[in-house]
C-alpha cells in the first residue's frame, strides 16, 4: 500500500496507507491508517487528491468535519486538503485491547449536499512495557509436591496489541523449576512454574528465582518480578478436578442467581487435607468478578452481576479448589461461558448536526439536521429504520447506511405554526422490535410577510368647534401578526391625500407613533371647516417596511359660540334706530321689523325676538319669530310722542345667546287738515290702505314666482340625480369634498300649526354631509316678498350620510328644519 505521508515517516515506523472510495447516494468512504501518538499537525492524507477534486473547489464548497466520537482527532485544511492530526491519539484509550482500532469521522460538502465518509485504523505502536501487578511474588511450596506440580504466577500486562504486546516469560536459573507459559483463547498468557526436582525443606528451605516479562516489539520492552519461594512440609496431595475445563451457555441478561456450572474436584488426603474449598482465580478482571460469583463449598457458580453480549460474547473463568491443610495444596480449570445475543437494546439516534431556529421563508429541501443511528444487537437486531411524523412539514433522507438527514418537505408558516417538536422515531428489526424516540424543538424564525392591518378601513370622527388643543381626538389601531421588530408599528400622518391637496392635516393635528392617538394641535372653527379627511399610515419595523393606510374622517360639530347680529334696523354705537308714524295709524298695522342672523347653524342659530322693555308696554308687540314690531292699538292724544323699545335676539344654543337693540318711535304731530287727509286716503280703495293693498299684491306675486322657481330647482335637481354640490343646483359647497348623493327629493305642505307653506328639498347621500341653506321672506311685512338670506351648515350632531335641506315659507321667520 502507499504511504501515507511525511509524518509517519519522519517517526521512522512504516506507515500503512489504505485507500478505499465507495459512492453511492452522492457519500463516499476513505480509509487511511496511521500510528498512534502521531505529534499535532501531523499529515494523514490528501483528501482533494483521493477524491479527485480540484482544492479550490474543495475550500468553495463549505468543507465541514463531522465526528462520531466527542473529540475532534482531524482537522482539514480546506485551502490544501489534507487531513491532519489534531490531538494527541493514544489506541489504548481508543480501543484497549482490540486487534483493530478504528476512527470514523464524516466531511460534508454543500452544492451540492454529498458526505463522504472516513475511516482511520490507528495502528498500535511499542509505547507501553510488560508491567506484572507486583514486584515481588511469595509462594509456599510443601517439600512434598509431586514432580510435575504446576505453581501460577500473576501475568504481567501489556496493553499494546499484536507483536507490541506481551509474547514471552524468561525464568532465571534454578535446579527445582521449569517455566511453563500458558496461552488462553483470548490471546493471554500465563505464566506458571512447574516442578522439575523434588524439594527438600532441610537442605533449602527458600528459593528466589526472577520471572522476566518481554513483549515482540522492536525494540523489545521488558519488566521483571522476583519470587521468593518457601519449602513447608505437610500435605502431599492437591485436589484434583474431574475435567480440565468446562464450559456454559448463557443468554444476556440472564436474571440474577442463576446456575451457570457445578463444578467437581477430589482431593485423596483425609481430613483437613481433603477438605477442598473453591474459589475465583487472582487471574480473573474485577469486572468479571462483579458478574459471576462461586460457592466455596459446593463450587457452583452462579450469575450475580448483568450480561451484556455487546459488552462481551465470552467469558473464560479460572476457578482454583484448594484443600484445607498445611499448607494448604490447589489445583486450577477454566471455565468458559458463551454468552447468546438477544434483543435487549433499543436504537440510539446521535444528532451530528442540528439546527434549532428555521427561518420560515425556508424552501422545502432545507437541511434541518444530520443524525446517526445504530443499535448494539447484531444481526437483524442490529438493523434500523427511521421515520418521523406524516403530518408535519418535514421528512427524512437516508444518505447511507446509518446516517439520515432531517429535511423540510413543504413551506413554512409563523404565523400558522410558530414551533416544532419533529420526533424522530428508529426501530430495530427484532422480535419484539425495540425502538427510541428523539424530539427535536424547532421554533421557526419570523420574516416580515405580513403587511400591518388597520382594525377599520375608515373611521368617522364627530370633533366639537372649539375643542382644547391637545385634546384626543381618536384612537387608530393595526395590528401585525408578525413577531418581535416585524410586529412593531409606526403610525403617522400623510400629508397628502386629504379632503382639500392645499391643507396639510399635520397643521392641525399630530399622532403618536406607537399608541396611535390622534390629537388636536389647534383649535377647530365650524364656521371655517366644517369637514376634512386625512390618512393615516401604519408601517411596521421590518427591513424592509410593510405599510398600509387608513382614511379617516373629521366632522366639526358647531358650538354655541356666536351671538345674534342684528342686521335690520342699523343704529349708531351711541343712537338708537328710529322710525315714525302717523298719529291715525291702525293697530297691527306693521312698524318695521328687526332681522338679525346668526353665524352659527342648527338650533344656535334658530333666532327669538322679545320686548324686553318700553315706554307703553301695551301699545306695542314684536313678532316671537319674525321679529315685526306692530301697533297693538290705536294712539291716544295721552299718549307719549316718542316711545323707547329694547328689543332682545336670542338664539336656541345651549346656553343661549343674545344681543339688544334699542329703537325709538316717534309720532309726527299732525294738524287736523292733514289728519283728514289722513283718514281720507285711508278709506279709499274700498276700506282699505293703498299702501297695505300693494303690499298684499306684491306679496302674493312675489311668493308665486318664488313657489315656482323653488318647485322647477327641486325638480331639476331630481332628474340630474346628482349631488347639489356637484350640479350647482341648489347649493355651493363650503368644502371641496362632494359626495354624490343616493336620493333626493322634494316637497311641499302646509303646517297648520304655524299656518307656514313650507317647501322642502331632501338630499340623502352615503357621504360627509351636504351644506344647508336658510331662506326667508323680506324683513318688512308678513306678506311681503320671498327673500334669500344666507347659507348655513347642517344641525350639530348631524348624521354624515344622510342630510336634509328645507326651506320654509313663513311669516318672515328664518327657520331651518
Amino acid at each position: 500500500m502507499p504511504r501515507a505521508g511525511t509524518a509517519g515517516r519522519s517517526l521512522g515506523l512504516p506507515r500503512v496507507f489504505s485507500f478505499c472510495l465507495f459512492l453511492h447516494s452522492s457519500s463516499a468512504q476513505i480509509r487511511y491508517s496511521i500510528p498512534e501518538e502521531l505529534t499535532r499537525g501531523a499529515f494523514v492524507g490528501n483528501i482533494a487528491k483521493d477524491l479527485g477534486t480540484d482544492v479550490t473547489k474543495l475550500a468553495a464548497a463549505n468543507l465541514q468535519v463531522l465526528s462520531d466520537s466527542d473529540s475532534q482527532y482531524f482537522s482539514v485544511n480546506v485551502n490544501t486538503g489534507i487531513i491532519m492530526v489534531s490531538e494527541r491519539i493514544d489506541r489504548e484509550q481508543l480501543c484497549g485491547q482490540n486487534p483493530r482500532c478504528f476512527l470514523h469521522l464524516k466531511l460534508a460538502i454543500e452544492n451540492p449536499v454529498e458526505f463522504y465518509r472516513i475511516e482511520v485504523e490507528i495502528l498500535d505502536i511499542n509505547d507501553n512495557p510488560p508491567e506484572f501487578p507486583s514486584d515481588e511474588v511469595s509462594l509456599r511450596i510443601y517439600e512434598l509436591a509431586s514432580l510435575g506440580a504446576r505453581f501460577p504466577i500473576q501475568p504481567a500486562q501489556d496493553p499494546d496489541v499484536g507483536t507490541n504486546t506481551l509474547q514471552t516469560y524468561h525464568l532465571s536459573a534454578n535446579d527445582n523449576f521449569n517455566l511453563n507459559v500458558k496461552a488462553r483463547t483470548d490471546g493471554g498468557k500465563f505464566p506458571e512454574l512447574v516442578l522439575e526436582r523434588a524439594l527438600d525443606r532441610e537442605l533449602r528451605a527458600f528459593h528466589h528465582l526472577v520471572l522476566t516479562a518481554e513483549d515482540g516489539g522492536s525494540p523489545p520492552q521488558s519488566s521483571k518480578t522476583h519470587i521468593t519461594i518457601q519449602v513447608l512440609d505437610a500435605n502431599d496431595n492437591h485436589p484434583v478436578f474431574d475435567r480440565p475445563s468446562y464450559g456454559a451457555r448463557l443468554v444476556e441478561n440472564s436474571p440474577l442467581g442463576t446456575l451457570v456450572v457445578k463444578l467437581n474436584a477430589t482431593d485423596v488426603d483425609e481430613g483437613p487435607n481433603g477438605d477442598i474449598r473453591y474459589s475465583l482465580s487472582s487471574h480473573n478482571s474485577a469486572a468479571l468478578r462483579q458478574i459471576f460469583a462461586i460457592d466455596e463449598q459446593s463450587g457452583e457458580i452462579r450469575v450475580q452481576g448483568n450480561l451484556d453480549f455487546e459488552e462481551a460474547t465470552v467469558y473464560e473463568i479460572e476457578v482454583e479448589a484448594k484443600d484445607m491443610g498445611s499448607p494448604t495444596m490447589e489445583e486450577h480449570c477454566s471455565v468458559v461461558v458463551e454468552i447468546t445475543d438477544v434483543n435487549d437494546n433499543a436504537p440510539e439516534v446521535i444528532l451530528t448536526s442540528f439546527s434549532s431556529s428555521l427561518s420560515e421563508d425556508a424552501p422545502p429541501g432545507t437541511v434541518v439536521a444530520v443524525v446517526h443511528v445504530r443499535d448494539r444487537d447484531s444481526g437483524e437486531q442490529g438493523k434500523v429504520q427511521c421515520h418521523v411524523s406524516p403530518d408535519l412539514p418535514f421528512q427524512l433522507r437516508k444518505d447511507y447506511e446509518h446516517q439520515y438527514s432531517l429535511l423540510t418537505s413543504a413551506h413554512l408558516d409563523r404565523e400558522h405554526v410558530a414551533y416544532y417538536n419533529v420526533t424522530i422515531s428508529a426501530s430495530d428489526l427484532g422480535s419484539p422490535p425495540l425502538s427510541r424516540h428523539t424530539i427535536l424543538p424547532i421554533t421557526v424564525a419570523d420574516v416580515n410577510d405580513n403587511a400591518p392591518q388597520f382594525e377599520q378601513a375608515s373611521y368617522e370622527v364627530l370633533v366639537a368647534e372649539n375643542n382644547p388643543v391637545g385634546s384626543v381626538l381618536v384612537t387608530v389601531s393595526a395590528a401585525d401578526p408578525d413577531s418581535e421588530q416585524n410586529s412593531r408599528l409606526s403610525y403617522s400622518i400623510l400629508r397628502a391625500g386629504g379632503t382639500d391637496p392645499g391643507l396639510d392635516p399635520t397643521r392641525y393635528l399630530s399622532i403618536h407613533p406607537t399608541s396611535g392617538q390622534v390629537s388636536a394641535k389647534l383649535p377647530f372653527d365650524y364656521e371655517q371647516t366644517t369637514y376634512f379627511q386625512f390618512h393615516v399610515e401604519v408601517s411596521d419595523g421590518g427591513s424592509p417596511a410593510l405599510r398600509n393606510r387608513t382614511l379617516v374622517h373629521i366632522f366639526i360639530v358647531d358650538q354655541n359660540d356666536n351671538a345674534p347680529r342684528v342686521h335690520f334696523p342699523r343704529a349708531g354705537e351711541d343712537s338708537a334706530a328710529q322710525f315714525r308714524i302717523s298719529p291715525s295709524t291702525t293697530p297691527l298695522a306693521l312698524i318695521t321689523k328687526v332681522v338679525a342672523i346668526d353665524a352659527d347653524s342648527g338650533r344656535n342659530a334658530w333666532l327669538s325676538y322679545h320686548l324686553v322693555e318700553a315706554t307703553d308696554p301695551g301699545l306695542f308687540s314684536v313678532a316671537l319669530r319674525s321679529g315685526e314690531i306692530r301697533i297693538m292699538r290705536t294712539l291716544q292724544e295721552s299718549d307719549a310722542s316718542a316711545h323707547e323699545l329694547l328689543v332682545v335676539v336670542r338664539d336656541a344654543g345651549e346656553p343661549p345667546l343674545s344681543t339688544a337693540i334699542t329703537l325709538v318711535v316717534l309720532v309726527e304731530e299732525k294738524g287736523p287738515e292733514a289728519l283728514l287727509g289722513s283718514e281720507s286716503r285711508a278709506t279709499d280703495g274700498g276700506g282699505l290702505p293703498t299702501i297695505t293693498l300693494c303690499l298684499i299684491v306684491s306679496l302674493v306675486l312675489i311668493s308665486t314666482v318664488s313657489l315656482g322657481g323653488l318647485a322647477a330647482l327641486g325638480v331639476r335637481c331630481l332628474r340630474r340625480g346628482s349631488a347639489p354640490a356637484n350640479q350647482g343646483c341648489c347649493v355651493e359647497s363650503v368644502n371641496t369634498l362632494q359626495p354624490p348623493p343616493s336620493h333626493i327629493f322634494g316637497h311641499l305642505h302646509y303646517e297648520p300649526k304655524q299656518g307656514d307653506m313650507v317647501m322642502g328639498v331632501q338630499v340623502t347621500a352615503t357621504a360627509p354631509p351636504a351644506p344647508r341653506y336658510r331662506s326667508c321672506f323680506s324683513p318688512v311685512s308678513d306678506i311681503s316678498e320671498f327673500m334669500f338670506v344666507k347659507p348655513s351648515a347642517g344641525p350639530a350632531g348631524a348624521s354624515p350620510p344622510d342630510a336634509t335641506l328645507r326651506s320654509e315659507v313663513s311669516s318672515g321667520a328664518c327657520l331651518l328644519a
